[in-house]
């Protein structure tokens, strides 16, 4: 190895100098901050625990940072009141205790922090810990917004949205979601994007829908890159873009987010933005299917039945279009009947089909309906007056199972 000579060989030494003199400070300072710590000094504890939940220069270690962080929130200490509060809610170096993550919020809450406020809006909000008090977490939200909290801002604007704690108001709730947004908080940005294209407490407008989704999108949230690029391809608040569609919704798809998947499997699919890839369409479609999105798994059972992208196989057909209609999407529950009257793919069963077609004639609308009530009608004729009243009962107890 060669030897570094002249300047270069003084610029190594002297930074293996400050290196090591660094390293050596660093030691000298922690061990001057255990010492206050260790003489009761609150700001000292407060900054040894989040050395010890970092595991900077200590070992991590949950508990001694509680241990750290709850002598300096008994001497009052505000930020570390609010973080032994968080331990106790997320249950890191305790056990989760909502009540004791209620009580030290409250105490930092007291003294102006306003993350605190914010958390502690929210157990009121949610019930957490605490019996549930809309107007209390209105009042804590307030405090903590008034600060400028961005999820403050929005959390407040979704209790004027929604009249909880306060008189529904969407011009008020508007005010305070744009003021979250205009900090960046993504959330805010999707819903004030969302409310312009409503016209829900400020007027329609697409462009600015547009604006706030791409700003949402910019950084880097999945739903709002989705939604743009619905918006690229409606030519909605923008020019119709084809290519910035597919850009965006391949971002989010990246993302493993489950519309983009079923979005960019369409776009294959039919060939919009790209050059149509029936295969491709099938692996992102089922991407979406395998997340539980109905749409997507019925999109796959169609492929299965079909053969486009992939073999026909009527059983796996069955399958997803059954895991579709368990989700109600009404198409394919129609669909499942058919096979079911059938045999195609599952074994001939009237009482089922009856079922499923009955179930899809809730939902479908129009000529849809009425090919869905034919079918069911056909199969009726197939069934004795004790099968017929099985398969109705099947339906309405399928109806009225509370996850539905």
């Amino acid at each position: 190895m060669r030897r570094p000579t002249g300047l270069r060989s003084t610029l190594i030494a002297t930074c293996l100098l400050l290196s090591q003199t660094t390293g050596l400070l660093g030691q000298r300072d922690l061990r001057e901050l255990r010492d206050r710590a260790e003489e009761g000094n609150p700001a000292a504890q407060f900054n040894l625990a989040r050395l010890y939940v970092s595991g900077t220069g200590v070992p991590q270690d949950d508990l001694e940072a509680v241990r750290w962080y709850r002598l300096a929130a008994a001497q009052g200490h505000t930020a570390a009141q609010h973080n032994l509060g968080l331990r106790y809610d997320l249950g890191s170096g305790v056990d989760e205790d909502d009540e004791e993550a209620v009580r030290w919020y409250r105490l930092a809450a007291d003294q102006g922090h306003w993350e605190a406020q914010f958390r502690l809006g929210r157990m009121y909000a949610d019930g957490t810990g605490i019996e549930r008090n809309d107007a209390a977490a209105v009042d804590w939200y307030r405090r903590a917004a008034d600060q400028g909290h961005a999820e403050a801002q929005y959390s407040l604007g979704q209790m004027y949205f929604n009249g909880r704690g306060v008189a529904r108001n969407r011009a008020e709730a508007a005010q305070w979601v744009t003021r979250a947004a205009r900090l960046g908080n993504s959330t805010a940005q999707i819903t004030l994007a969302s409310m312009y294209e409503r016209g829900a407490g400020v007027p329609v407008d697409e462009a600015l829908a547009f604006r706030w989704y791409h700003l949402a999108a910019v950084q880097g949230d999945p739903t709002a890159q989705v939604t743009l690029g619905y918006l690229y391809d409606a030519g909605t608040g923008v020019a119709e873009d084809d290519e910035e569609a597919i850009r965006w919704i391949r971002r989010a798809a990246d993302q493993s987010n489950a519309e983009a998947q079923f979005a960019l499997g369409n776009m294959y699919l039919n060939g919009r933005g790209v050059a149509p890839d029936p295969s491709e369409a099938v692996q992102w479609t089922r991407l979406a299917a395998e997340q539980g999105l109905p749409r997507a798994q019925f999109n796959l059972g169609m492929s299965y039945d079909t053969g486009t992208g992939v073999d026909p196989d009527p059983a796996e057909a069955a399958r997803w279009f059954r895991r579709a209609a368990e989700q109600g999407e009404a198409t394919a529950q129609q669909n499942l009947g058919v096979m079911y009257a059938n045999g195609d793919g599952v074994p001939r069963d009237f009482v089922t089909a009856h079922q499923w077609l009955s179930l899809a004639t809730v939902s479908l609308e129009g000529t849809s309906q009425a090919t869905a009530t034919g079918y069911r009608d056909i199969v009726a004729q197939q069934l004795s007056p004790a099968q017929l009243a099985e398969a109705e009962r099947r339906a309405k107890e399928w109806v009225r199972t509370p996850e539905r």
